[in-house]
């Protein structure tokens, strides 16, 4: 621990210090999942869960899983408090004529969430991911 003289100059350790105290339990999303590795590492363990679910599977046949792992990361980097890169549709857009339905909304939010929990996410952090992605439901599930 730095001595008391130190500290006044230096300004106080990150443990003492409120303003750091509060950086650090309010980063962004994108720094809880360990920045662009962890997401890389979060949408690699995602699309594995989503392709083996048999209600899932069929959306995602005959499809470039590199395309669209680098393109879910772009839009996960800016959803989440990351890097504005992503450049691709609207959310709308690039599931219109899909016929997405609840169940298979649900089932996606729901290996989300559990890849979060797996790689150590914080649960308010895994439900404030979960809470934006429910808020996309409208422009992803094609109703009658």
């Amino acid at each position: 621990m730095a001595t008391t003289e130190a500290r006044e100059q230096d300004g106080p350790e990150p443990a003492d210090d409120p303003l750091h105290a509060e950086a650090m339990a309010t980063g962004s999303l994108y720094d809880q999942l360990g920045g662009g590795a962890g997401l890389r590492t979060a949408v690699a363990v995602f699309y594995a869960r989503v392709v083996q679910d048999p209600l899932l599977a069929p959306w995602f046949a005959g499809i470039d899983l590199k395309r669209l792992k680098s393109h879910q990361h772009a839009f996960l980097s800016t959803a989440v408090g990351g890097p504005d890169v992503f450049t691709g549709r609207t959310m709308a857009a690039a599931h219109a004529g899909l016929a997405v339905t609840d169940p298979a909304f649900d089932a996606i939010v729901e290996h989300l969430a559990a890849t979060l929990r797996d790689l150590d996410l914080e649960p308010g952090a895994v439900a404030e991911v979960v809470e934006r992605v429910e808020a996309l439901r409208a422009d992803v599930v094609e109703h009658d």
